[in-house]
């Protein structure tokens, strides 16, 4: 708990083996209450893992439902849990789960609803080893995004996110796309909601067993950022409704 308010941490896992015992040590258990680890039908020994280590709730998917299909089984058995701060953190140690106490801070004191965690900010991705064409079209698209949208936010792309429940509870996540394109889907719904989002110097790692997508689907995350963006835009100023925005939240069974 913190601030009387239960914090749930989201591991959305494929092929983590490696590198989930290290993440999960890392988590502050003196504030987090409960750890998920969904994992998308890895192919190594992932589910093992989590069970050694004392991860009580685990689901696992027959079948690969994709990064976003992940992220919405974490969402919604956070939400099932009744969480109040819910944190998805990558098991696969790129982001420092030390961060996680400075986040929450934010959201439990209603300073904000969302908490990102930047690698832009501090130059924390060059310095990581981010590949220089993934930080130029970081630079690109997120430039794109802000003018767009009219916002002001480092960068869109991370990984490292944490959310209050009412903030989930307010846009239909479970529309979005099961592909990557999901985190910039939800981080739109979020500010056509009206809600803000802080930003928080995060350092980031790049290394062998560290997740990343290879330039072809790169390119293909590239213009579905810009696809949502513009969606966004023409949506602000009426001439366009999609579902993602305007489509009624469907309430989950209890």
């Amino acid at each position: 708990m913190i601030k009387s308010k239960k914090l749930v941490v989201i591991l959305p896992a494929y092929n983590a083996s490696k590198t989930l015992e290290k993440t999960y040590n890392e988590i502050p258990f003196d504030i987090v209450d409960e750890v998920i680890l969904v994992d998308d039908k890895s192919s190594d020994n992932t589910v093992e893992v989590a069970k050694k280590i004392g991860i009580k709730h685990i689901i696992s998917h027959e079948t690969n439902k994709g990064y976003g299909g992940n992220q919405k089984s974490c969402y919604n058995k956070a939400l099932e849990l009744k969480a109040d701060i819910v944190v998805m953190l990558h098991p696969d140690y790129q982001y420092t789960p030390k961060l996680i106490e400075s986040m929450a801070h934010l959201i439990a004191n209603d300073v904000y609803p969302v908490v990102i965690g930047s690698r832009i900010l501090g130059k924390g991705a060059l310095k990581g080893g981010m590949p220089i064409y993934k930080y130029i079209a970081n630079r690109f698209l997120t430039l794109s995004q802000n003018i767009l949208m009219n916002q002001k936010l480092s960068e869109y792309h991370t990984g490292y996110r944490m959310f209050s429940a009412d903030v989930l509870k307010s846009i239909n996540y479970n529309i979005n796309s099961d592909d990557f394109i999901f985190d910039n889907q939800m981080l739109a719904q979020i500010f056509y909601k009206g809600f803000e989002i802080a930003e928080i110097t995060c350092p980031t790692k790049y290394f062998d067993e560290a997740s990343s997508i290879n330039i072809q689907r790169s390119t293909t995350y590239g213009f579905g950022v810009l696809g949502v963006s513009f969606k966004y835009f023409f949506n602000k100023i009426g001439l366009a409704k999609s579902k993602i925005f305007h489509q009624e939240k469907v309430e989950l069974p209890s």
